[in-house]
Order: C-alpha cells, then sequence, then structure tokens
C-alpha cells in the first residue's frame, strides 16, 4: 500500500524571531531598532504576517495527508521522501535553498509577504493552498522542470543549486587553478572566482556579471538545460591568461577546474555555510544537473 502524501511546509525564522533570540525581549529589540531608525511594529507586523500565512497553509492539507514542518537552518539534516508535496512558505530565496535537497519533489511557493518578494519562486498567495496542494500531489500537476547546476569533486563530493555555483577563494585572496573549457589547451589563470549558472539565477548574480562586461553571450531561460559561466576579474601575468572568461554548458557538457591554491571553496546560491572544499591539486567539474526542480505553476 503506498503512503498518504506528506505535506512538508518550509520555513525560516523571521527577523522578529531572530531579534528575540538576541535581545530577550520585545522591549530590548524596539530598542535596538529605535537606535537605527527602525520600527520594531513593522518587523512584527512582518513576522505575524508570515505566521498567519504558515498558519493558513498547516489549515489546507487534506485530513488524510501526513504534515511536518522544517526550518531553513534545518534542511540539511532533513529526510525528504519520494510521496512528499513540499511547500515552501516564505520567500523566493527559500524555493532555492531548499531545491539542492529534493530529488524531483513537487514545490509549491507561497508568498507569505506580498509585495516585498519578486514572486519568481513563490507564486502562489496563502489561500491557494487548499486547491493547489492536492492538485500538486496528482499525476497531471503543471510544473515548470527548472535547470539545476551541479559541482563534483574527483573525490566524490557533490553539490547542487537553483541559481548559480561559485568557485573561488574563502576570502579576499587570488583564486589559482587551471580552466578546461573543453578547448585543446587548458588556460592557467588567476581570478577572484568563476560562476557558473541557470536561467532562474540569470536574473540575479549571473546577470550582474552578464551586465558589467556587456558580454554578448545569450543567457539561458529557466528551463533551458543550458549553463552561463563567467570569470570573475581574470588577471594576465606571464603565467596565466585570460582568453576564457566566459561561456555557455549544454546539456552533457561540463567546465572544469583544477585547483593551485592551498583553499578554493565551492558554494551555491549564496550559502557559504554549506561548501565544498577543494585543495591543491584536486578538480572540480560545473555541469547542468541531472536533478531539475518541479515548481507548480
Amino acid at each position: 500500500m503506498s503512503l498518504a502524501p506528506r505535506a512538508v511546509l518550509v520555513h525560516r525564522r523571521t527577523e522578529y524571531e531572530e531579534l528575540l533570540a538576541r535581545h530577550g525581549t520585545h522591549g530590548q529589540a524596539a530598542f535596538f531598532l529605535a537606535a537605527r531608525g527602525r520600527s520594531a511594529d513593522e518587523v512584527r507586523e512582518r513576522h505575524e504576517r508570515t505566521r498567519r500565512a504558515l498558519a493558513a497553509v498547516a489549515g489546507a492539507v487534506p485530513l488524510t495527508w501526513r504534515q511536518t514542518r522544517v526550518e531553513r537552518a534545518d534542511l540539511d539534516r532533513f529526510l525528504f521522501g519520494p510521496e512528499d508535496v513540499v511547500v515552501v512558505v516564505g520567500q523566493d530565496g527559500l524555493v532555492a535553498n531548499t531545491a539542492k535537497y529534493l530529488a524531483g519533489q513537487p514545490v509549491v511557493g507561497i508568498d507569505a509577504d506580498p509585495g516585498r518578494n519578486a514572486g519568481v519562486l513563490v507564486r502562489h498567495r496563502p489561500a491557494d493552498a487548499r486547491k493547489l496542494l492536492p492538485y500538486a500531489a496528482g499525476d497531471g500537476a503543471a510544473a515548470d522542470e527548472l535547470t539545476m547546476v551541479a559541482a563534483a569533486t574527483d573525490d566524490g563530493q557533490r553539490l547542487l543549486a537553483l541559481n548559480e555555483i561559485y568557485v573561488g577563494p574563502p576570502g579576499h585572496q587570488t583564486a589559482r587553478y587551471t580552466l578546461d573549457a573543453g578547448d585543446p589547451e587548458p588556460e592557467p589563470q588567476a581570478s577572484s572566482g568563476v560562476l557558473a549558472g541557470t536561467g532562474t539565477g540569470a536574473t540575479g548574480w549571473l546577470r550582474s556579471l552578464w551586465q558589467q562586461r556587456s558580454s554578448g553571450l545569450a543567457l539561458p531561460s529557466p528551463t533551458e538545460p543550458r549553463l552561463a559561466w563567467f570569470v570573475r576579474e581574470a588577471w594576465p601575468s606571464p603565467t596565466t591568461g585570460t582568453s576564457r572568461v566566459e561561456g555557455v554548458l549544454g546539456a552533457g557538457q561540463g567546465l572544469r577546474l583544477t585547483v593551485e591554491s592551498d583553499r578554493l571553496v565551492a558554494f551555491g546560491d549564496g550559502v557559504e555555510s554549506d561548501t565544498l572544499d577543494l585543495t591543491w591539486g584536486q578538480t572540480v567539474r560545473l555541469s547542468v544537473a541531472d536533478t531539475r526542480l518541479r515548481l507548480v505553476s
């Protein structure tokens, strides 16, 4: 007998909750904010809107389903199941934070604070959840299959991201590596890092680099199995080149970096707490991921 669907409600602590954890009481938090020209009432009201949204979604879960909640900080320790319907209640970035831990489960993005979020990934309102959840669990649910980017090292480490993966120094040092984009001769480089991103990420950091250099590359669309990559601030020297600083990767293609620094890191979607550590001589390959994010339309 197959298990009933489980609704997994993904959320994060609000700014108000973080302030209370740091300062202890509402009064102390209000004093802290007032000293910086901000209102505690406005922060608390946003907190209340988020809590109401989460409660509305929880109340919309069908009675025959199971349900649970997971906070963003616990995602790396949470075991998602194949029967899960993942309901992200929050901001667009929370969908990206969740995506790397999934394996094809449908995702419903609920905007907890309409008007403050772009709504690219959290496309629905809390009131829509009652109809959306049974729909998402059905076989015919319409969903966008969003491309993800993968980093894989020669010792078996692996990292997924929905927007982009950055490979570079952990601080402000120079990254040294040899870049192999499939050309006859790989190029030794010194730079502040390499970024490879998807069409979903092409509205953020990737687009910033694209615009900064007035690139002629056509950035991918979110569902297109293609990545764009850029080298940040490549430095020419007698031993390092700058001839390969941007490109695109299709399905089956990869960008390979061989580390020539004491330590580089790779992390996805700006989450520096979840990194791959790369040491001298190690190789990392960036490519289109086999996994896609199923975001319910």
